[in-house]
């Protein structure tokens, strides 16, 4: 057996979207799978282990979808570049497994012949065979698997159908011992003529294999004669985007209130058991005023997170793309910009990292600059936080919460904003024709609840870690800034007018004193340029530390209603709609775009319209209030 059999084999896992190429990574894994990013991109980097029926352990790669090695975008050049040997500190895979949608052979088969020019063992996984046969698709599997020159394994991955078999599959690939080292590969991209080529063998290997062509589902033409017309199918989506922000805000209330009693009752008892000191008030006034602080949101996090998951599992996000292709070009986006969008609802890390999936420099770009004004998760405790201070709670119609509805309104300008913005930018900046979307279309289906559960659970562990890491560092640094140095003996005001938070924040105070903001938020501002939710980390601080004891008991949102007036909280909001960007998105924006130029317009551009729009918020609310 060759000496590279001894180490845990690697598998790369291959395939073009929507193929379940996932699901097939999840059904293999299971709870055995960590997630990372690439060294030197912010491509992410899904890596899992698999036990062989002989006890064999095999690490498997689930790589971006591509169509072909001819990369168009950053993530097909990622999984060309891994597949080929090309990425720095990464292992050449042993085999490669690609995933093919069975009710969709040609852009697979295609991929599978340029993946053979490499050489390396392949093991064909023809997924979603349950579908292709309920539709009436049909092919020899042996034949194909003779004129392929690969084992080819049905597959029904969120059923697990068929997963034993491509395991004993790729082990006998394996035991081959096949081996080509990375210096040996001579992978060049194939010119125009070999393409057609491709094509042609394709076509000409299904009619070898007997392929039967089957119908559309009755179910998607119905569907998508609602969702996909001009009219209906926009007010459909606007409605499902409304629904979405109502049950974010509504339906995780229950776990959020458990959370802040548990909160409350920690430090009830650390109250009572620790004496009074520096050490109980760091934990006390610091961590748990500042990290608790932030946790109790996580529950909305991740329900806003369980319906993208839901809408890209179920096939309608494609759709959407695809609907607002028109829409999108009258401002200069190109139709694939609305999935980063959306992504950028979650983070605008993701959200710019998904932008690879545009081909043209410039339309990448444009959605790149605006996906921060689309509002992320870090914004969702600062929206919370102030909503509930100062809008009451009230339902319209039986189901339409006032709460929800002024979410719904701060999102929508998010969403305005940014289309203003991209008109600018194409219009002045970045001129250039809009190139035509192509885009495919995969069949509806029912989300599967394994792959919804693992990427929720992925994302709240993402969250929860940094709120352990890098708000717990900050809030941290937070409490010993408010809390050193220590009031004179002879001291009048609050303990935080003498720290250095107090100083710092007096002496930007007169900066944003035009727009409404007092010296406290100016605290929050700074290091909520490293993450935006440290904001709420940082008032719940720096309030604690303030001593205004009988309002903290009833709550950060009461000491800040009873504190600030409408005016400044509006201005507030508007600050968080257009915020300058934490250093993460800024440092995703560079890595992006290899140049700190557009990092640095993005951040100079953002400022500039927080600081506008919170002045004419402050100066007309407080004319209408007074």
């Amino acid at each position: 057996m060759s000496t590279h059999l001894l180490s845990t084999p690697r598998i790369a896992l291959v395939g073009n979207p929507n193929c379940g190429k996932t699901a097939l990574f999840n059904a293999l894994t299971g709870a055995r799978q960590k997630v990372a990013n690439y060294s030197g991109v912010t491509v992410e980097r899904k890596e899992g282990v698999f036990i062989a029926p002989q006890g064999k352990k095999i690490k498997i790669l689930d790589l971006p979808g591509t169509y072909s090695l001819r990369a168009r975008s950053p993530d097909e050049a990622v999984t060309r570049d891994v597949v080929l040997g090309k990425v720095t500190d990464e292992a050449i895979p042993d085999a490669i497994v690609c995933v093919a949608d069975a009710t969709n052979l040609h852009l697979g088969l295609r991929l599978v012949l340029e993946l053979k020019k490499i050489g390396k063992p392949i093991v064909l996984a023809l997924n979603m065979m349950d579908v292709a046969q309920k539709r009436g698709y049909g092919i020899d599997i042996n034949i194909l698997s003779k004129e392929l020159g690969v084992p080819v394994i049905p597959t029904v991955a969120i059923k697990k159908n068929g997963i034993l078999d491509l395991v004993n599959a790729v082990e006998g690939e394996l035991e081959k011992g096949t081996k080509i080292e990375k210096e040996n590969i001579s992978w060049k991209e194939p010119v125009a003529q070999e393409v057609r080529a491709y094509h042609k063998e394709v076509e000409r290997i299904l009619g070898q294999a007997n392929r039967k062509q089957g119908n559309i589902s009755e179910w998607t033409l119905k569907l998508d004669s609602l969702l996909l017309h001009p009219v209906f199918g926009l007010l459909t989506l606007l409605f499902i985007l409304f629904v979405v922000f109502q049950a974010v805000f509504v339906l995780p209330e229950y776990p959020k209130e458990m959370i802040e009693a548990g909160m409350a009752s920690l430090q009830h008892w650390i109250a009572g058991a620790m004496p009074d000191g520096v050490l109980k008030s760091l934990i006390n006034d610091g961590i748990i005023a500042g990290v608790g602080g932030v946790l109790v949101f996580v529950p909305q996090i991740v329900s806003l997170f369980f319906f993208i998951l839901l809408l890209e599992d179920s096939g309608y996000m494609a759709r959407a793309a695809f609907l607002m292709d028109k829409l999108m070009g009258g401002v200069g986006l190109h139709g694939k910009a609305f999935i980063p969008l959306l992504s950028s609802f979650a983070c605008a890390i993701p959200g710019i990292m998904a932008s690879r999936t545009i081909e043209n420099k410039n339309d990448r770009l444009i959605t790149i600059l605006i996906s921060p004004l689309m509002t992320c998760s870090a914004r969702l405790p600062v929206y919370t936080l102030i909503i509930a201070a100062f809008i009451p709670s009230a339902t319209f119609l039986g189901f339409i919460n006032s709460q929800g509805l002024v979410m719904f309104g701060l999102y929508a300008a998010g969403i305005f904003s940014g289309l203003i913005v991209s008109f600018v930018i194409k219009k002045f900046f970045l001129k250039g024709e809009l190139h035509p979307l192509m885009l495919e279309l995969p069949s509806y289906r029912l989300p599967c609840l394994k792959n919804i559960i693992f990427g929720l659970l992925e994302r709240a562990f993402v969250f929860i870690k940094r709120a352990g890491t890098i708000i717990l560092a900050l809030t941290i640094i937070i409490w010993f800034l408010s809390t050193y140095p220590a009031p004179p003996a002879n001291a009048t005001e609050a303990a935080i007018d003498y720290s250095f938070a107090g100083m710092l924040g007096k002496m930007f105070a007169p900066l944003f004193a035009p727009i409404g903001f007092n010296w406290q938020i100016v605290i929050a501002l700074i290091p909520g340029m490293a993450a935006r939710e440290v904001a709420v980390a940082t008032l719940g601080t720096v309030y604690a530390i303030s001593g205004n004891e009988e309002a903290l008991q009833q709550g950060l949102a009461a000491t800040i209603g009873s504190s600030w007036g409408l005016p400044t909280a509006l201005a507030f909001l508007t600050w968080y709609i257009f915020a300058p960007q934490c250093a993460s998105t800024l440092a995703v924006t560079k890595r992006e775009t290899n140049s700190w130029k557009w990092p640095i317009i993005m951040f100079t551009y953002l400022f500039a319209l927080a600081y506008f729009a919170s002045f004419v918020v402050y100066h007309v609310a407080k004319y209408f209030v007074a």
